[in-house]
């Protein structure tokens, strides 16, 4: 029994993932229903392990989401338009639950270069790429996150 909260709280994580990353490819938008189950998934998995804890990661989730809501809002002001959709904001938070503050550098690093690698596989393709194309980034967020537990479950300490 000690391990099946932990486990049923991966088997929601899982196909939610692979929903966010056909959402975001088919339609450009994050669902808050399937963020808001990473992050139920993500605390309840947190808190089985230390209550505590997880309410702290809690915290860091909103403050998560409020200084990237403030980079949101930085962007478009120099910008005059959105680099971040707010799902993306959503997942982060999100996302938190489960990698914790520590987590967070290296799921952003893994997101960037994944995301990175697209564009020069996209451009080396000839496909015309400038300032204005989008590009979903929200899977390259998703294997970010599925990046940090592989890294974590294989023994890497990310703790601060």
């Amino acid at each position: 029994m000690t391990d099946l909260i932990p486990l049923i709280c991966l088997l929601v994580l899982l196909p939610t993932c692979a929903g966010l990353i056909w959402t975001d490819l088919r339609s450009g938008i994050l669902p808050d229903w399937m963020n808001a189950l990473v992050a139920a998934s993500g605390f309840v998995q947190a808190a089985w392990a230390d209550l505590q804890d997880a309410l702290w990661t809690a915290a860091a989730a909103l403050a998560v989401g409020a200084a990237l809501l403030l980079l949101r809002r930085l962007y478009f002001i120099a910008r005059g338009r959105q680099g971040l959709g707010l799902g993306d904001v959503k997942f982060l938070m999100a996302a938190t639950f489960w990698t914790g503050l520590a987590g967070l550098p290296i799921l952003l690093l893994m997101a960037t270069l994944s995301a990175l690698a697209m564009v020069l596989v996209l451009y080396s393709t000839g496909r015309q790429l400038s300032g204005q194309t989008a590009l979903p980034f929200g899977p390259f967020l998703v294997g970010g996150l599925l990046a940090v537990l592989v890294l974590r479950a294989s023994g890497l300490d990310m703790t601060l």
